[in-house]
C-alpha cells in the first residue's frame, strides 16, 4: 500500500513542491514547527533511513542541505534544524526547519492549523530563492 507521501508525489494528494527530480523530492509540511519547514523524501518507498542505499540517502541529504541554504536566504534563521524520526510516516523523510533557538526543536509544538496563505507565501518563497541558486531545472513552478 502507498504511504501518504507517495499519495503526494503521486499528485493524489496536494503538496506544495519545492523540490523535484527523479529521485528526490522536497514539499512543505501541513504541520510546520517554523515557516518553511520542508520535507525531504525519496521518490522511492524506503520505510526507514537505515535501509537507504547510502547513495539514495546521500542524495536525500544532499537536497536537504540546498533546501537549508535557501530557508537561510528567505528566512535569516540562527540554525537550520534536521530530523529524521518516520514514526507518523513509514517513509523515510528528512524534516529542514528554520530555527531561532533550541525552542523550536519542541516536535510536539508543530501548529496544526497553519494559515494556507502563509503556507503558500513560504512555498513560493523558497522556489524563487532556490531558482536564484540556479536550481531552477528542479524547482517546480507551482506547487
Amino acid at each position: 500500500m502507498s504511504t501518504l507521501f507517495t499519495k503526494i508525489i503521486d499528485g493524489d494528494i496536494p503538496g506544495r513542491f519545492i523540490w523535484q527530480d527523479d529521485d528526490v523530492v522536497a514539499f512543505l509540511t501541513i504541520a510546520p514547527l517554523t515557516d518553511g519547514h520542508t520535507l525531504v523524501l525519496p521518490r522511492q518507498e524506503v520505510a526507514h533511513w537505515v535501509e537507504a542505499e547510502p547513495e539514495l540517502l546521500a542524495k536525500v541529504m544532499a537536497v536537504a542541505q540546498t533546501v537549508a541554504k535557501a530557508q537561510t536566504a528567505v528566512f535569516a534563521p540562527k540554525r537550520v534544524g534536521v530530523l529524521m524520526e518516520g514514526y507518523e510516516v513509514p517513509h523515510l523523510h528528512v524534516h529542514v526547519w528554520p530555527t531561532q533557538s533550541a525552542k523550536d526543536f519542541d516536535v510536539h509544538a508543530v501548529d496544526h492549523n497553519p494559515d494556507p496563505a502563509i503556507l503558500d507565501a513560504n512555498a513560493h518563497a523558497l522556489r524563487e530563492a532556490l531558482r536564484s541558486a540556479g536550481y531552477g531545472a528542479h524547482v517546480p513552478e507551482t506547487s
